[in-house]
This record gives C-alpha cells, structure tokens and sequence, in this order.
C-alpha cells in the first residue's frame, strides 16, 4: 500500500512545473488507478499490508472511487486551467486531498484513521473557500469545519478509552470486542452521522455545495460522505448489544428524514442545491440499512455508497456545464437546453434515471438489497420506502423537465456548444456506473 502513497507524494513537485502538467496529473491519476485495480486482494481479510496500511474489499472499492473521483475533478476544472488562478496550488491541493482519502479508507490503526479523516476536512475547506463562486463561501466554509469538527472530538476521547481497554488500536482486533457503553456508543457514532450526513445535522451539505467550485461538490458529493458511512461500517462491530437498543432511533430518524428531504427537492430553485438535498435523502437510506445490522443492510448501503459517489458526481458536473455557459444554476434561466444543447439533454437522462436506480445502474442493486435489509427489520416501514422511492423519481423528472424543455432564457448573450473534453468526462461517469452491475458480486462477498 505504501507504494502507491510514494507514487503519490512524489508527484507533487509536478504540480508546480508549468501549465501543461494540468493534464500529465490527471494521466498520472489514471495510471495509479489501474495499478491499484489490478492490486492482488484477499476477499475475507487485510491483505497488501505495510507500515499500518492495508486494504480489504471495503477499503479496495473506495479508494478505486477516490482515485477515480480525483480523476475527474481535474478535467472538470478546464475553465481554472485556462485561467490559470491559482493552478499549482489547486493542483497540489488536489493531490493532498487524493492522500487524505487514500490513507484513512487503507489505514489499519483507529487512531491513525480518525487524523487522515479529519485532515480530509483541511483540503476541503481550500477548494470551498479558495475557488468557490460567492462571498457565502467563507461561511459554508466555517459550517462545514464547525459541524464536522464539533462532533469528532468526542470521538478522539473514545479512542483513547478504547485503548485503555483493549491494548491496541487495530480495526482488525475490534470484533473480539464488545462495549456495551452508551456514551462510549454516542462518541465513536456522532462523528459519522455528521459526517454522512444524517438528517438534523446536514445543514451544513447543501450550503458547503452551494458555494463550492466544482472540484470541491465532486469531492464533498463523492466522496467525503461515504466516509462517515464506511466508519459507521467498520465500527459497528464492536457495539453489536447497544446498537440493539438504539438502532430504531437512527433508523426512523434516517426514513423519516430522507422522506422530508425528497419533499424539500420539489422547493429548490438551485441546481445544485436540489442534487445536494438529493445526495441527503440517498445516504439517509444507507444509514437505515447499516442500522439493521444484517446481511442485505451492509451490502446494500455499500453499493450504494459507491453507485451515489459516481452519479451525484456527475448531476454535478452536468449542472457546472450549463453553469459556464448560462453564468446561473437557477431553473428558471437553465430552461430549454433540449434546444441549445440537445445531446446534453441524454446526459442528463442517463444519470437522472441513474440517480433514481434504474436498470442497469449499480443503485439498482443497493436500493434493491437495502429495501430486503430496512423490510426484514419491520415491513411497517415499506409505507416510508414507497414514498421515498416515489419522491426520488419525481425530483428527478422535475429536475430534467424543468432544465430541458420550455422555452429557453431570451437574456443569454454568450454560448458555446459541448466540448468533447465534458462529454468524456460524463462517460468516464456513466460508464463505471452501469459497467460494475456485471461485478455485482463484489459488493456481496466481504461480509
């Protein structure tokens, strides 16, 4: 593992050298992400392991995500290149970002995980408040860090009781163990619940959206979150007993919540806004699914994890396209684009039915298994799923409707049609998506 961590530090200096290392970076990206994908792997335990890292089928996925994601982030970013504002400092926060999401998905030590998991909070708030759009930016900015940081510090205390208790940190150790602790329960939990987010505390999501660059809602959409749900996942494990007691709360605070949050997309104006509420009400079914602590909840809510990550990536991209051209993500001047761009209206289609689980997209299989997991747990709750799945596909539709027919804005005065750089960049979206429906089988085998 660590050789890929030195392929990484070493391209930093490349980050520097002149305009052109903008695309040798991302070829670079590319080339670790084959690399690490044809990485031998150990289905049922740790393998690849050096200094504290290693990697199982959890970890494997979501590193292949990172890497990807990281990816993709720099071709969106064409317009910074041409203007070259900050490039090498962009490059290189880029890069230091790839890190802080490869380390703590690979890190073998809980201590270890919850610095690189909070040190991911550092780069964010860079490409937040240093390439956002608005003045808001700094205060998204603030929310995210406060939010996030306010919930992990009593995570840090648990660590430290855990190794009081225990001897050793290792993730590996921690299913021989069983704390029946409520507190120690609410610390280890919280961080992850902001983290996903969980509804009451996910005001911060959509604001940090809002204001973010592109880069930075591909990275928060794609990946930051699936970061509480893979905590969630790996320290389960030592609170099986209490969970017992106070999975209902999280469960019906994940349904209801995400059922509120589907009505709330039908209210947004903002493009960005509604996929950001969207990605809220997606991931409330992942936390339901972890909560039912059996078979069908963990692979699902994992598949999901990884489906959302690619799909609300790309919604995001979609909406910066139209954004650079219409200089407004607001629906009632993004009104129309079947006329001005008609083969951007199939991109659209593509991953709106994507983020609605359609055949053959990788949410299908997810949504499918969490509905077996959240209906074995108490099939009372089929009324809150049905409504959520309906909910999802009419913000959908009216997403699409309202962005694709009508007649369009009459104030545009600039406009240029697709580059082939954009279309690849949906496709490299896409593609992975509905491609890893044939490998379903990987989702269901690390259990």
């Amino acid at each position: 593992m660590v050789k890929f961590l030195m392929m990484m530090i070493f391209m930093f200096p490349l980050c520097f050298f002149n305009k052109k290392m903008f695309w040798m970076i991302t070829i670079f990206f590319f080339c670790i992400f084959f690399f690490f994908m044809n990485m031998s792997l150990g289905i049922n335990f740790f393998s690849n392991l050096s200094m504290n890292l290693g990697c199982d089928v959890i970890s494997y996925g979501l590193i292949l995500l990172s890497i990807w994601t990281c990816s993709l982030m720099i071709m969106a970013s064409e317009s910074l290149n041409k203007s070259e504002f900050y490039l090498g400092f962009f490059l290189f926060t880029i890069l230091f970002m790839l890190i802080m999401l490869y380390l703590p998905f690979s890190s073998l030590n809980l201590f270890m995980f919850y610095l690189f998991f909070e040190s991911s909070l550092i780069p964010t708030l860079f490409l937040i408040m240093g390439w956002g759009y608005r003045v808001e930016r700094v205060q998204a900015g603030i929310y995210m860090f406060f939010y996030t940081l306010f919930a992990s510090l009593p995570m840090l205390l648990g660590i430290f009781y855990i190794f009081d208790s225990m001897n050793s940190l290792l993730i590996y150790f921690m299913k021989f163990y069983n704390f029946n602790i409520f507190f120690l329960y609410l610390s280890m939990i919280l961080a992850f619940l902001v983290k996903m987010p969980m509804f009451f505390v996910h005001l911060w999501l959509p604001k940090a959206h809002v204001e973010a660059s592109i880069s930075g809602s591909m990275i928060l959409a794609g990946l930051l979150l699936k970061m509480g749900g893979y905590g969630i996942l790996r320290i389960m494990i030592m609170f099986q007993q209490i969970n017992f007691n106070f999975n209902i709360i999280w469960l019906m605070i994940g349904l209801i919540g995400g059922l509120y949050i589907s009505i709330i997309c039908f209210f947004q104006i903002d493009m960005k806004s509604l996929i950001a509420y969207s990605s809220v009400c997606h991931m409330s079914m992942v936390l339901a699914g972890m909560m039912t602590l059996n078979y069908w909840g963990f692979m699902g809510s994992y598949l999901l994890m990884i489906g959302h990550g690619l799909c609300s990536s790309g919604l995001f991209c979609l909406a910066n396209i139209n954004y650079e051209r219409l200089y407004s993500r607001s629906l009632y001047v993004n009104k129309g684009m079947m006329s001005l761009m008609p083969s951007l209206s199939l991109w659209w289609f593509l991953l709106l039915i994507s983020n609605i689980s359609a055949p053959p997209s990788l949410n299908l299989g997810g949504e499918i298994s969490l509905l077996n997991s959240i209906m074995s747990w108490s099939f009372y709750l089929i009324y809150i799923l049905m409504m959520i799945m309906f909910f999802s596909s009419g913000y959908s539709f009216y997403l699409y409707s309202y962005s694709q027919h009508g007649k369009f804005y009459q104030g545009l005065y600039s406009f240029y049609t697709v580059l082939s750089r954009e279309y690849l960049l949906l496709l490299l979206h896409w593609f992975p998506l509905n491609l890893m429906f044939l490998k379903l089988d990987y989702g269901f085998i690390w259990f």
